[in-house]
């Protein structure tokens, strides 16, 4: 396809980052584009992978500590999130259990949570609401220091960092760019597949056997350098 019928496609406007960050070489503009994507992919995988390795180890601690249906309880009258500090959680909840109606149970409930949610589990009340021993999901977790507290804090802002990059993944929004500004560079997807990484290992999950076979982004940006 020539650059004129892709840009039609694409527009202009979506197109012009990617022709600025070329030199004007309306091939590699393409090229570009098509980098991006695929980057993309490669990220959303590794981001999925993740979010259902949090959600499950999540579900794992708390049917530990709270009970085989923690989830459905800490929603309804009298559960851990049935206070004012927590009210969009529990609503959250409810609304998921409402339209899973008859199709209810508790591992579909935790398939109908999103990032978001359990991003917010490690949120000051929610979780000091469910007993305050969240952490124990990364058991590898460094020791908080004099400058650094490594507590649930800190985990909630580390995740807001992944769960920011899956929604502008979603929203098609490319990740290929120096931040703002029509300059190739992967930095900024090689740190957040960094940070996951780390997460990961903090976890204690092996993230390499995990994504086996799925897991290219250190091979996409190299191209995408390369251009």
């Amino acid at each position: 396809m020539n650059y004129k019928d892709f840009e039609e496609i694409i527009t202009p406007a979506r197109l012009g980052r990617y022709l600025a960050a070329s030199s004007g070489n309306t091939r590699k503009a393409m090229t570009l584009y098509r980098k991006n994507i695929k980057l993309s992919q490669e990220l959303f995988t590794v981001i999925s992978c993740f979010e259902i390795a949090l959600r499950n180890a999540i579900d794992g601690h708390y049917t530990t500590v709270l009970g085989n249906d923690w989830l459905k309880n800490a929603a309804s009258p009298s559960g851990i999130f049935d206070n004012n500090k927590c009210r969009l959680t529990q609503t959250n909840i409810n609304d998921a259990i409402r339209n899973l109606n008859l199709r209810y149970s508790h591992y579909k409930l935790i398939a109908e949570m999103g990032f978001g949610f359990w991003r917010y589990l490690f949120a000051n009340n929610q979780f000091n609401a469910a007993g305050s021993t969240l952490l124990r999901i990364l058991p590898s977790k460094p020791r908080s220091t004099p400058t650094t507290q490594y507590n649930h804090n800190f985990i909630l802002n580390q995740l807001a960092v992944i769960n920011e990059l899956r929604n502008r993944i979603a929203h098609h929004e490319p990740i290929c760019f120096l931040p703002g500004q029509p300059i190739k560079d992967t930095m900024f997807a090689r740190n957040h597949y960094n940070l996951i990484l780390q997460l990961f290992q903090w976890m204690e999950i092996d993230a390499h056997a995990l994504l086996f076979g799925l897991d290219h982004i250190e091979e996409v940006c190299d191209e995408i350098d390369n251009l």
